[in-house]
């Protein structure tokens, strides 16, 4: 069992940054996979952007150039930088863990963006 713990959530201004951490404990060898994801109300939860042990990255086309995820294997923590926040930007977002793909679930920090 792996339990995620997201922290770093809030209420900015449009343009504004923000940093996510998720920190990860437990049997962290069965995770490889670390990811954030958002999910705003009436839509369903996607993926921004996600990151392996060998520093593979990926993110969703919306986020690029303007997010970047990072990870403390060390500490089994991953960040996700968020800057030139937007308001389509303004959701829950959950940090995702497992071994290739998303196995456990952080309980969610909410974004708020005002324009």
């Amino acid at each position: 069992q792996v339990h995620m713990v997201e922290s770093g959530g809030g209420l900015v201004q449009a343009g504004g940054s923000l940093r996510l951490s998720c920190a990860a404990s437990g049997i962290i060898s069965s995770i490889n996979y670390m990811g954030w994801y958002r999910q705003a109300p009436g839509k369903q939860r996607e993926l921004v952007a996600a990151i392996t042990t060998g520093g593979s990255t990926n993110y969703a086309g919306s986020v690029k150039g303007r997010f970047t995820i990072s990870r403390d294997n060390a500490e089994n923590t991953v960040f996700l930088q968020m800057n030139n926040l937007k308001p389509e930007d303004a959701a829950v977002y959950y940090c995702g863990a497992g071994w290739g793909g998303v196995r456990y679930w952080g309980q969610g920090t909410q974004v708020t963006v005002s324009s």
